[in-house]
C-alpha cells in the first residue's frame, strides 16, 4: 500500500517537476473573464497566448484564469461563445493582472467566428471528452411542455441522454439509472429536479448562467454518482446596472429582480415561479376538480461582494415546493431547499481556491383522509456539506487542481402516522447517519502542442453511523442478528480509490482523438420499482447490508470541425462495468418496511454503446442531430436464472433532431423531433382465478417493451419591441403537433364480459398541446 502511494505521487508530479526543472525565466498573466453589461464572470470561458499554439487554459466555476509563458510580448485572446473575441497585446515582463470584459456578439448570443489558426486548434483541445455545454440560446428557443423553457428537458436531446417519457422527471445516461446523475445546483444536491411530476424542472433559465453535463471523464473534483454530473451555476446577478425580466404563461409565470450593491462591487438577483393552474380550478363544474389544488412555486436568491481584487463571497439559495390535493381526503407536498455559502480566494497569481458551505434537503408529506381514519406519511434526506477545492497553475503545461469534500447525511427514510384512530400501528423508520468524505488530486497537462492528458485519483470513503439497530439477514431475508450502535458509533467503513484519466490527441487543426477512463461510486441509493423518479423515492445510504455501487467506464471519441468551425461531428464508443448494483426481490415491499434490506438483490451490470453528434453552429439555421446506439444489462442471482437482462432504463435506439431558423430580426421558427426505443418492463404472462379474483403470473424480468415513443414539437419567437430600455417577445409552441399516442401506463384488467379473457388499455398523458408565453425584459 505505501508502495502504491508513492507511486502515484511519482506519477502526479514527475511531468510538472521535470517541466518545471527545465523552464526558463517565467511570468503569469492572471485574472477574471466578466460580461461587459452585467459583471457576471463567464466560467469555461478561452483565455490563449496567439504565438504559444496550443497553450490554451479555461477560465474556471468562476471565471478565474492563469498563464504562464517566458518574457516577451504576446497576443491575449480571449473567447466565449456568444461573446465577441477580444484581442489585445500585452509585455509580459512581470506577473500581470489582466480582468478582461466581454462584449456580446451581434445580435443576441450571436455565435463568435473564430479565425485565427492558433485559436481554432486550441478549441478543439480544452474541451475534455464527454463533456457536453448548453447555451442560454439553445435552451429558450427550443419548443417544450407548456411553454415553460427547461434546462433538463433540452440536456435531454443530447446523445447518450435519454428522457424516461411523458410526466417522469428521470432521464438515463449511458445507461445508468434516474438516481445515478449527480444534479448540482451551485454545487448543492438537488435530489429531485422536477415539479408536477416531472411535467417541468426545478431549473428557472431566467436564473441560470452556465451548465455543464459530464457523460464521461468526470473531473476528480465530481463524485457521488456513477452515470452523470449535470452542473447548474445560478447567475450572480447585475453588478452594473438593476434589471427586471419575466414571463406571462398559460400555465406559469415568473418574474426576476437583479441589481448591483455597495457601489458595484458586489450583486444580487432574486427569481421566482408559480404555476396558478388552482386558479381556475374553482370554477370547474366537477366537484372532484373544484375542491382540488395543483400548484407548485420556487424561489432562487444569490448575492455577491467583491471584497478586494483577491477575496469574493456568495451566498446563494433555491426553495421550491409542490402541493397538490383533491376533494380534502388526499395531498401530497414535496420539494427541495438548498443553501450555499461560498468564499474565492486567491493567494497568487497561480492559486485559487474555494471554500464552500453546502446545505440540501428533499422531503415529501403525504395525507390521506377517508372515513376511518387519517394517515400522514414522511420521508426526507438532508445533506451538510463542507468542501475545498484548490487550483494551481503551475506553469503553461501543467493545472494541478486539489481538495477535499465532507458530506453528513440524514435520511428519513418514512414515518406513518394516524392522527385519528388508535387501531393504526404507526411507523416509524429509524433514521440513517453517514459520513462521506472525499479528497482528490489531479493534474492537466499540456504534453506537447496536439497532446493533453489529465489524470488523477479521487479517494473516498463512507462511514456508517450510528445511532440505531443494524440487523444481518439469512438468504431467505430473514434476521440472523443484530446490533444496536449508539450515536456516533461507526458501523461500518467503505473506501475506494477512484482514478480518472483522459487524453486529447489533435491529428490538425479541425480534428481530434479523446480517450478516458473513471472509476465512480455511488454511495447514496433510491430505493424505486419504477423507471421515473418519483415524488416517493425512498434514499438509503450504504450500509452494513448495501455496498457502494461501481462503476469503471472507457470512452474513446473522434471529434472534427469543419466549414470554417460553424459545424461541430462527434462519435464516441463507450463501455461501462457495474458493480453492487441494486434490484428487488418479486413482490418486494419498499414502503414502511423496516426491513427493505432483506427485499433486495445485489449483482453486476454492464452497459456500451455508440453515439453520434453533428451539430451546425452558425448562420440563419442552426441545430444538431444526434444518435445513440445503446445497450444495458444486469445480472443478479435470484432473478432470471442469474443471466443478464435488459435493465428497465435500457433502451436501444434514441433519436434527436433539432433547428432553429432565424428570419429577419423580429422571426425565430424552432423545431425538434424525438424517438425513442420502449423502455424494458415486465408485462403478466398469465394469471388464474383465487376465489373468483384473478391473479397474474409474470415471465422472466423485464423481458417486455413499452411502445416506442416519438415526438415532434414546433415553436416560434416573435421580437416584438426593442429598444435600449425595453424589450419584449412573444413565444409560440405546439408540443406534440401531430398528436402521437405515447404511453404513460399499460393497464392489464379482466373483460367484464368474459373472465377468462384480459383487456389491454394504453394512457396517454398528452396529445397535442399549444402554449403562448410572453417574456419582458428592462
Amino acid at each position: 500500500m505505501r508502495n502504491l502511494k508513492h507511486l502515484l505521487l511519482f506519477l502526479l508530479f514527475s511531468p510538472p517537476m521535470l517541466l518545471l526543472a527545465q523552464s526558463p525565466k517565467t511570468y503569469t498573466i492572471s485574472g477574471t473573464i466578466k460580461d461587459s453589461a452585467s459583471g457576471e464572470t463567464l466560467p469555461g470561458a478561452t483565455v490563449r497566448l496567439l504565438e504559444l499554439p496550443g497553450k490554451g487554459v479555461s477560465t474556471n466555476a468562476y471565471g478565474f484564469y492563469s498563464l504562464t509563458a517566458s518574457e516577451g510580448t504576446y497576443t491575449v485572446l480571449t473567447s466565449y461563445t456568444g461573446y465577441a473575441t477580444d484581442t489585445s497585446k500585452i509585455q509580459l515582463s512581470k506577473n500581470t493582472l489582466a480582468n478582461i470584459h466581454l462584449n456580446l456578439g451581434q445580435g443576441q448570443l450571436q455565435e463568435v467566428k473564430i479565425t485565427s489558426s492558433s485559436s481554432r486548434t486550441s478549441n478543439i483541445m480544452i474541451s475534455p471528452a464527454g463533456l457536453q455545454k448548453l447555451s442560454v440560446k439553445d435552451i429558450k428557443n427550443i419548443p417544450v411542455l407548456l411553454g415553460e423553457k427547461d434546462v433538463l428537458k433540452t440536456i435531454q436531446l443530447l446523445p447518450g441522454i435519454v428522457s424516461a417519457g411523458d410526466g417522469n422527471a428521470g432521464f438515463f445516461v449511458r445507461g445508468g439509472g434516474s438516481d445515478q446523475n449527480l444534479i448540482l445546483l451551485d454545487e448543492a444536491t438537488v435530489y429531485n429536479p422536477s415539479h408536477v411530476l416531472g411535467f417541468f424542472s426545478v431549473f428557472n433559465s431566467d436564473a441560470i448562467k452556465d451548465i455543464s453535463v459530464y457523460k464521461g471523464g468526470m473531473p476528480a473534483s465530481y463524485g457521488g454518482r456513477l452515470s452523470s454530473v449535470e452542473d447548474v451555476q445560478m447567475n450572480d446577478g447585475n453588478s452594473q446596472k438593476f434589471g427586471v425580466s419575466g414571463g406571462l404563461g398559460l400555465i406559469a409565470s415568473r418574474l426576476t429582480v437583479e441589481a448591483p450593491l455597495f457601489d458595484h462591487k458586489g450583486s444580487f438577483i432574486v427569481s421566482a415561479r408559480r404555476s396558478y393552474a388552482d386558479l381556475f380550478t374553482g370554477f370547474a363544474s366537477d366537484t372532484t376538480l373544484k375542491h382540488s389544488k395543483l400548484y407548485f412555486y420556487d424561489v432562487n436568491l444569490k448575492a455577491n461582494y467583491q471584497i478586494n481584487d483577491n477575496n469574493r463571497i456568495f451566498l446563494s439559495g433555491y426553495f421550491g415546493k409542490d402541493v397538490m390535493s383533491f376533494r380534502n381526503n388526499f395531498g401530497l407536498n414535496y420539494g427541495n431547499a438548498t443553501g450555499t455559502l461560498r468564499w474565492n480566494h486567491i493567494f497568487s497569481s497561480k492559486l485559487f481556491s474555494n471554500t464552500s458551505l453546502i446545505y440540501s434537503k428533499y422531503n415529501y408529506n403525504v395525507a390521506i383522509e377517508n372515513n376511518f381514519d387519517n394517515i400522514k406519511i414522511n420521508s426526507s434526506i438532508t445533506d451538510y456539506n463542507l468542501k475545498q477545492d484548490f487550483n494551481y497553475y503551475l506553469n503553461s503545461s501543467n493545472k494541478l487542481s486539489f481538495g477535499f469534500e465532507s458530506i453528513f447525511h440524514v435520511t428519513q427514510p418514512g414515518t406513518a402516522i394516524s392522527t385519528a384512530s388508535s387501531s393504526y400501528n404507526d411507523i416509524f423508520l429509524q433514521k440513517k447517519h453517514a459520513q462521506e468524505t472525499a479528497l482528490y488530486l489531479s493534474n492537466e497537462w499540456n504534453a506537447t502542442d496536439k497532446l493533453k492528458i489529465t489524470y488523477g485519483v479521487r479517494l473516498s470513503n463512507l462511514t456508517v453511523l450510528g445511532p440505531g439497530t443494524f440487523y444481518t439477514y439469512d438468504k431467505s431475508g430473514n434476521k440472523s442478528d443484530s446490533t444496536y450502535y449508539r450515536s456516533g458509533k461507526v458501523v461500518k467503513n467503505y473506501f475506494t480509490p477512484e482514478p480518472r484519466f483522459a487524453a486529447n490527441y489533435q491529428l490538425n487543426e479541425n480534428n481530434a482523438v479523446k480517450l478516458s477512463y473513471d472509476r465512480n461510486v455511488q454511495n447514496i441509493h433510491l430505493l424505486n420499482n419504477s423507471t421515473s423518479l418519483s415524488p416517493t423515492n425512498i434514499y438509503l445510504p450504504s450500509s452494513n447490508n448495501i455496498k457502494p455501487e461501481i462503476a469503471d467506464q472507457v470512452a474513446l471519441g473522434f471529434y472534427r470541425t469543419f466549414h470554417n468551425h460553424g459545424y461541430e461531428f462527434s462519435t464516441e464508443v463507450y463501455y461501462k462495468n457495474l458493480q453492487n448494483q441494486i434490484d428487488y426481490k418479486n413482490g418486494a415491499q419498499l414502503t414502511g418496511n423496516e426491513n427493505i434490506e432483506a427485499d433486495l438483490l445485489f449483482g453486476s451490470g454492464r452497459a456500451y454503446g455508440w453515439e453520434t453528434y453533428i451539430k451546425k453552429k452558425s448562420g440563419k439555421f442552426t441545430g444538431w442531430v444526434s444518435y445513440t446506439l445503446s445497450r444495458t444489462e444486469t445480472k443478479i442471482a435470484g432473478i432470471n436464472n442469474g443471466n443478464y437482462y435488459p435493465a428497465t432504463q435500457d433502451q436501444t435506439h434514441h433519436l434527436s433532431l433539432v433547428g432553429m431558423y432565424q428570419v429577419g430580426n423580429k422571426w425565430t421558427f424552432s423545431a425538434n423531433f424525438v424517438y425513442n426505443t420502449g423502455n424494458a418492463v415486465t408485462w403478466p404472462s398469465g394469471k388464474f382465478a383465487v376465489n373468483g379474483a384473478p391473479v397474474y403470473t409474470y415471465g422472466d424480468r423485464n423481458s417486455s417493451r413499452m411502445p416506442a415513443y416519438n415526438r415532434l414539437d414546433v415553436g416560434a419567437t416573435l421580437l416584438a419591441k426593442k429598444t435600449a430600455k425595453y424589450e419584449s417577445s412573444w413565444n409560440f409552441s405546439i408540443y406534440n403537433i401531430y398528436g402521437a399516442s405515447n404511453p404513460y401506463a399499460i393497464i392489464f384488467q379482466t373483460d367484464p364480459k368474459d373472465a377468462s379473457k384480459t383487456q389491454v388499455s394504453q394512457t396517454t398523458l398528452f396529445k397535442m398541446v399549444p402554449a403562448v408565453t410572453y417574456n419582458f425584459k428592462f
